[in-house]
């Protein structure tokens, strides 16, 4: 299946939930904008509103796409983990991709996988770690925004 997300400019709306350590779950919903430059360059940007009074979590993603491997590296300016580097693989079925905040003490990262149900609709599953333990969860719906 050839993938829409990412690979197309579009607006996505986001509906899920964010798991935190605790086991905590709280609902979320939010937008994620993707926009493409010249040639192989890419931008993103996900808003992650929640039903409570948890801040807003921002991503800004800013990468290349080697159309060659199907693979991606991007720069992320994260709410929760500052700056932030990652790379990113197309598979047949999901994208999947790992980030690791830099200049970081607690040694956060993340890790998500964007799986294809169909070009409108994708399930993305995220974890985001301190060291070797995971700290918070997420999972949602993305479907894609009427043009």
């Amino acid at each position: 299946m050839a993938h829409s997300f990412l690979i197309e400019p579009g607006s996505w709306t986001i509906d899920g939930n964010w798991i935190g350590r605790d086991g905590h779950t709280i609902p979320l919903r939010g937008k994620t904008l993707v926009s493409w430059g010249k040639d192989t360059w890419f931008a993103m940007v996900t808003k992650l509103v929640f039903d409570d009074d948890t801040p807003d979590i921002v991503y800004r993603y800013k990468g290349r796409f080697d159309s060659a491997t199907q693979r991606y590296s991007f720069v992320m300016e994260h709410s929760l983990l500052g700056k932030a580097e990652g790379e990113g693989w197309l598979a047949p079925e999901s994208i999947i991709q790992r980030y690791w905040a830099l200049k970081d003490n607690q040694r956060r990262s993340g890790f998500d996988t964007i799986y294809c149900v169909n070009r409108q609709t994708y399930r993305w599953s995220s974890a985001v770690m301190s060291g070797h333990r995971l700290t918070s969860a997420l999972e949602a719906r993305l479907s894609r925004s009427a043009s």
